[in-house]
């Protein structure tokens, strides 16, 4: 019953945007009230109470934001946040011998925050995706690959790595390292966006978390928003 009451809910939100287009015609014969009619009140009232608590949902105040944050190529405070927080997220108790990046894509990222508080329905509007993270290992042969990508796609978000003069820098990198891991989500691991490197993949786990709930735990840790606003892909 709540999956069809959540549908009907969808598609009223449709009608509602396209009520504009509607013209009305007073000339018309004003028709009797029907039992259909009354059918429609009662659907209304049986669907209010169901609407009225995904609102209070959505509109749970999580934090707070100091700035707008915005999605813009190369590199913006958006991007950044949301590459950090995963990074943070999933590498706060976890110690490993080889490098450990996050790298997602701009298109993932729908919606900008707004300075002020921020709600659990922002980040519905961030990433309305059912993407999950994992993590995937490659071998240091797959750099190459994913350093033409970045210069062709313009900039994507990234964290605990910089791609400087097309290079990719990535912390923790050593002279004898073979692999490093990536943090990034199931859709682009599996090929998404024309990211091929991760063919390369010589290993991965995956989370089974919704990146998207992994953002709204780090909006709860911080509290009020960490802006960074650093270029991460930079030409000297």
């Amino acid at each position: 019953m709540k999956l069809k009451i959540f549908n009907i809910l969808i598609a009223g939100a449709s009608l509602t945007a396209c009520s504009s287009h509607l013209v009305v015609n007073s000339n018309l014969n004003k028709e009797p009230i029907s039992s259909e009619t009354k059918s429609d009140e009662e659907l209304s009232a049986t669907i209010k109470p169901y609407k009225d608590s995904l609102d209070k949902r959505m509109n749970e105040v999580l934090g707070t934001s100091t700035h707008d944050f915005i999605v813009a190529r190369p590199s913006s405070n958006l991007m950044n946040w949301v590459a950090d927080a995963i990074f943070v997220n999933q590498t706060r108790n976890v110690r490993l011998a080889q490098p450990v990046i996050c790298l997602l894509n701009t298109g993932g990222i729908r919606s900008s925050i707004g300075k002020g508080n921020v709600t659990l329905g922002d980040f519905y509007k961030l990433m309305p995706f059912e993407n999950t993270l994992v993590w995937v290992e490659l071998p240091v042969s797959a750099i190459p690959e994913i350093e033409s990508y970045l210069q062709k796609s313009g900039g994507e978000p990234m964290a605990n790595c910089k791609l400087v003069d097309g290079k990719l820098v990535i912390n923790g990198m050593r002279e004898n390292t073979t692999n490093f891991w990536i943090l990034t989500s199931d859709y682009l691991m599996n090929g998404g966006d024309k990211m091929d490197f991760f063919k390369k993949k010589t290993n991965f786990n995956s989370t089974g978390k919704l990146l998207r709930d992994i953002l709204i735990e780090e909006v709860k840790t911080q509290g009020t928003l960490i802006e960074n606003d650093e270029l991460r892909i930079t030409n000297n």
